[in-house]
């Protein structure tokens, strides 16, 4: 059975800090953090939550250890169909929309695909039809030798930042599906680097993807975006991606009403 202190000592490793750095950041007595880790000393739910901020734990973690110390979770965790999201799905169709006609996606904890505009979509046709089949992960359609990835021109620096972005949200929840899914992608294949295929690419990575439809390299560059005040464990995991043209001939290209 997981106990508080298994959780509070697998997030303090996970965020380097001591007792001694982390009782001073919720503003408790050292020796009190130990008799909560070692289970000497019964932690309140205000005291467990103030642990859990400098640890910087993601809600459904924080939900983990209010239940590992007998409390019932603070954050609802509803189904993105349930009545309580219509206003916040409403809200990501309308960034989506909007955003045409250029791509731009939500994807939820997994990376797995909720939704899409047509640009993002039409981005998929042609790949393997077993990997769009339902749920649709969105890293794995990308990096997958029979997805995306014979499209992709920059293949081997583009691999390398979403295998780093991945690396970096194992490392803020803690997910052991991610653990799983990191591993899977970094056993495709390994292209050969070759050099970044637009000037763009000194200030950030960008996707450049072959088109059929235009006949050549369109340049992407993307952004996240969260709801930042989400009390909601499913909305607090939700990302929208949008991505935006890295130069004026890709901008020209999607204006013109064609797919990408």
């Amino acid at each position: 059975m997981t106990t508080v202190g298994d959780v509070l000592r697998d997030w303090r490793a996970r965020r380097r800090l001591s007792q001694l750095d982390l009782a001073g950041e919720a503003d408790v007595s050292t020796r009190h953090l130990s008799f909560v880790e070692s289970g000497r000393a019964a932690p309140s739910r205000d005291l467990l939550l103030r642990l859990a901020e400098p640890l910087a734990m993601p809600l459904r973690e924080q939900n983990r250890l209010l239940l590992a110390a007998g409390y019932a979770p603070v954050h609802g965790e509803r189904a993105l169909d349930a009545p309580d999201m219509a206003a916040a799905l409403a809200a990501v169709d309308a960034v989506l929309r909007a955003h045409a006609p250029f791509p731009a996606l939500a994807v939820d904890r997994h990376w797995n695909l909720v939704r899409a505009n047509d640009a993002a979509t039409a981005m998929l046709v042609g790949i393997e039809p077993i990997l769009l089949e339902p749920p649709v992960n969105v890293l794995r359609a990308t990096l997958h030798p029979k997805g995306l990835a014979p499209r992709i021109a920059n293949l081997a620096e583009w691999r390398h930042h979403l295998l780093a972005r991945l690396r970096m949200d194992i490392d803020r929840s803690a997910d052991p599906a991610l653990e799983a899914l990191h591993a899977e992608l970094r056993s495709y294949p390994s292209p050969v680097s070759r050099e970044p295929h637009v000037p763009v690419a000194r200030i950030a990575v960008p996707l450049a993807i072959q088109s059929e439809a235009h006949g050549r390299v369109l340049s992407f560059l993307s952004t996240t975006t969260v709801f930042g005040t989400a009390t909601d464990v499913t909305l607090a995991e939700l990302t929208l991606e949008c991505f935006y043209p890295a130069d004026d001939d890709t901008r020209q290209a999607l204006l013109s009403g064609s797919r990408p």
